[in-house]
């Protein structure tokens, strides 16, 4: 199951879709990163709820595997396998996303409940500081300690994994805030839209 969920998240979505359907490698592009924030830099809305939708499920199918195969091991265990390989994708020369969006979605099928707050705090993050990387770190730092609330030692311990991860996973973005040359999504709290005359 760990190796069927790492070959699941391996799918490099942006990539095939850039190369696809745009014939273009987003890798080359932008922060040159195979996630969903560059897919939506470099191709548009539309493909980025693509591959947005794409690496979400990716997590999904990969913490349900349990329940397909009617076993007793945590799914959040195996939904790990979606988020090492959406990292290191062996159809992509290791070279991966952010694992945001699939942790995201190994979170929806193993606990919906946590999975919509943090969506919530996610997009509230994204609203008031214009960030989608900004946010990633802030929201797993709320996040993580959340949840205790659930007193599940599983959980929890996979979360302060992932708020470590996800952030040094970041380090290229943190320099960017700290240099104020970071992107900035074209909506949200303080964002004024350029009228051409």
């Amino acid at each position: 199951m760990f190796v069927i969920a790492y070959l699941l998240g391996s799918i490099p979505s942006g990539v095939w879709i850039g190369k696809l359907f745009y014939k273009k490698d987003i890798r080359q592009f932008g922060s040159g990163n195979s996630g969903t924030t560059n897919t939506y830099r470099v191709l548009g809305k539309t493909a980025g709820t693509i591959v947005l939708a794409m690496d979400i499920l990716k997590g999904t199918l990969a913490a349900s595997l349990p329940y397909f195969f009617h076993s007793d091991i945590n799914p959040l265990i195996i939904g790990l396998g979606a988020i090492i390989g959406h990292t290191f994708p062996i159809f992509a020369e290791f070279k991966g996303g952010k694992a945001v969006a699939t942790s995201a979605g190994t979170l929806l099928a193993y606990n919906p409940q946590y999975f919509i707050i943090c969506a919530c705090l996610f997009v509230t993050l994204i609203y008031l500081t214009r960030m989608v990387s900004l946010s990633s770190m802030l929201g797993m730092l709320i996040i993580a300690p959340l949840s205790l609330v659930y007193h599940d030692w599983i959980l929890t311990t996979i979360a302060f994994i992932l708020l470590f991860f996800i952030t040094y996973r970041h380090k290229d973005n943190i320099k960017r805030i700290k240099n104020g040359t970071e992107n900035k999504v074209p909506f949200g709290l303080g964002y004024k839209k350029t009228t051409k005359n």
